[in-house]
């Protein structure tokens, strides 16, 4: 059973940073590793992901150059490094594993004060 468990998240103000980390476990194989996040009243949104192959990595436009996502795959860990962070960064944020569907966590949330 895969089990992803979140931490990192918190309140930080507008431009300031946070790091995001992720804990796998039971994954049975090399998969792509990813963050989605979902603010109130809205649907969950993706944010990025990792392959585990070469490390190719995918962003949402929304934080393409602010966002850094990075992985080891001998600790079956993920992170997310978020920079300049913006009010409209408020979420919570899911790790999620590319299994036959996506798998997630329980979540971590991150408010951006103005």
């Amino acid at each position: 059973q895969v089990r992803l468990v979140e931490s990192g998240g918190g309140l930080v103000q507008a431009g300031g940073s946070l790091r995001l980390s992720c804990a796998a476990s039971g994954l049975t194989g090399n998969y792509a590793l990813g963050w989605f996040r979902q603010a109130p009243g809205k649907e969950r949104e993706f944010v990025a992901q990792i392959s585990a192959s070469d490390g190719a990595t995918l962003y949402a436009h929304s934080v393409k150059g602010r966002f850094t996502i990075s992985r080891d795959n001998a600790k079956s860990t993920v992170w997310l490094q978020m920079n300049s962070l913006k009010p409209e960064d408020t979420a919570i944020y899911y790790c999620a594993a590319a299994t036959s569907i996506w798998s997630y966590g329980q979540g971590t949330q991150v408010i951006v004060s103005t």
